[in-house]
């Protein structure tokens, strides 16, 4: 079926977007996937092309449009391209808004001019070792000394750890931390006390930096708080929906481009005398993952026009992340299946996209807590 969601505009963005990827990404992403990070030239030429900031203010520097299906096209393309190094809709879809939406007057011309240029690089520091999803468990406390917080606790699997200049740190201000006393505040790159461990190795997305985080006794001024102390749950779940649609559309991308790679492979594939597709058992397979993939597409696509129109709730946005992500994972395995031999070999995309999309059912929430939310949702 013909998608009806995007306009010419849209349309028109990714083209900037796949030129954007061609001169400045493909040509270096093997490097960085060795170096286990990307070039800060990057970040810069990111905003110079009006790819950073989609949706902050242009008072600020950014592209002043709330409409997430910019954002959208973006993960798609970057998925379709296996260009998971660079993290773009990290730091516009589920870190802009933060700053966006709390921020205030000063802290905006502080820091947004840079986010959209790519001279501050950012991160969110959720996870501890102990935690995991948890976010009512999280021990990093932040403690009131009058004009500023001291800080000690350490994070774990921070995407953008060793890059960022600016990192949303989730800490307990009250002795019970937990959904009542959580509290948002950002640490800047050279505060004392804030120290940065081992860029750890995934088994995937190996150009993305991750790291872990410490903080010593790091004095935090009382100016970056971000938004009201003690609303820090309040607002990690309100954006929490965003963040897992983005990630719903970059798994459904990512399925659909797998199953384009396999179903040209197979049909230049030969056994036993004649092309893979002549095998009835192939042509299933690739029936049932487009059919997946179609009707997965389908809702996806909704839950875009439904954000656009502030209405999506939790659930749906659960659902999509859910759905999304395992259908992915399901597809990267089957389709490197249907490769043979060639889909373990890493010169092979599927084989990349295999390591890659494993992430996707764990972060931004585990396929199991997607499930308990729509549960409890039905059932309470």
């Amino acid at each position: 079926m013909q998608r009806d969601i995007y306009t010419e505009e849209h349309e028109a963005f990714r083209e900037t977007v796949r030129a954007f990827l061609a001169k400045e990404v493909l040509p270096h992403h093997e490097r960085w996937e060795q170096a286990g990070i990307v070039d800060r030239s990057a970040w810069l030429a990111a905003g110079r092309q009006g790819l950073l900031g989609l949706a902050v203010p242009e008072e600020y520097g950014g592209g002043g449009s709330a409409d997430f299906r910019y954002p959208a096209v973006l993960a798609e393309e970057f998925t379709r391209a296996g260009a998971s190094g660079l993290a773009l809709g990290l730091h516009n879809d589920i870190i802009g808004p933060y700053l966006t939406q709390l921020a205030t007057e000063e802290q905006k011309r502080r820091w947004l001019p840079g986010f959209c240029s790519g001279e501050l690089v950012t991160a969110i520091a959720m996870t501890e070792p102990g935690t995991g999803s948890d976010l009512q468990g999280i021990a990093t406390r932040a403690e009131d000394r009058g004009d500023h917080y001291l800080l000690n606790g350490a994070k774990t699997f921070i995407s953008n750890g060793i890059l960022a200049d600016l990192v949303i740190v989730v800490a307990k201000t009250t002795a019970e931390g937990g959904s009542h006393g959580l509290s948002l505040l950002v640490v800047e790159r050279g505060t004392e006390g804030f120290e940065r461990g081992r860029n750890l190795d995934k088994i995937g997305q190996k150009a993305q930096d991750t790291a872990e985080l410490f903080f010593q006794d790091v004095r935090v001024p009382k100016a970056n708080l971000l938004g009201e102390e003690n609303q820090g749950f309040l607002y990690l779940m309100r954006n929490l929906a965003q963040e897992r649609l983005g990630i719903a559309v970059s798994a459904i991308a990512g399925a659909e481009h797998l199953v384009e790679l396999t179903t040209e492979y197979v049909k230049q594939r030969t056994a036993f005398g004649r092309p893979l597709a002549r095998l009835q058992h192939i042509r299933f397979e690739i029936a049932e993952l487009a059919t997946e993939c179609a009707v997965t597409r389908t809702f996806v696509d909704r839950c875009i026009t439904e954000h656009n129109r502030y209405a999506l709730t939790p659930v749906d946005a659960s659902m999509a992340k859910w759905w999304a992500t395992e259908l992915q994972k399901r597809t990267a395995d089957r389709c490197l299946q249907l490769h043979g031999g060639y889909g373990y070999m890493t010169e092979y995309p599927v084989a990349k996209a295999f390591t890659d999309g494993r992430i996707q059912t764990i972060y931004g929430g585990t396929t199991e807590i997607m499930k308990e939310i729509i549960g409890r949702s039905l059932l309470t």
